[in-house]
């Protein structure tokens, strides 16, 4: 099977190039990037996907940074390499010094660390915790 080709807005059918303007606008930028244009192979998929993560990173409880934050930590424990880079970019964006970063991927590590450990024991959950 051959890669897949990004859509472009030039060619793309007229629900795509809605949702493209709406990310555009909704992010301030010139053009969608690679993850937007690739998805679009599938309209529903890509409609779908703008929606929940417009809604999930709107302002809310958690700052921007801290939801930036979490998608970078989640995204290293995924192990995807593209999300890495396009959260770490917006976290930059939105306050991320060098110094939280460090930090952050200590966390992600000893995290998955100790997660590790606990479902390897087996460890039972504390009442406490419960």
């Amino acid at each position: 099977m051959s890669q897949s080709q990004p859509v472009d807005y030039t060619n793309a059918p007229p629900e795509v190039k809605a949702v493209y303007d709406d990310i555009k606008q909704t992010r301030q930028v010139d053009d969608v990037n690679n993850f937007w244009k690739y998805i679009a192979q599938h309209p529903p998929t890509l409609a779908r996907t703008w929606d929940s993560l417009k809604e999930v990173m709107a302002p809310g409880a958690l700052d921007p940074l801290v939801k930036e934050l979490l998608y970078v930590a989640v995204s290293v424990t995924n192990n995807c390499g593209y999300c890495v880079a396009s959260h770490t970019t917006a976290a930059r964006r939105a306050g991320m010094t060098d110094e939280m970063f460090g930090e952050l991927l200590a966390i992600v590590g000893m995290a998955n660390e100790t997660n590790r450990l606990a479902v390897g024991y087996r460890v039972p959950i504390d009442p406490a915790f419960e």
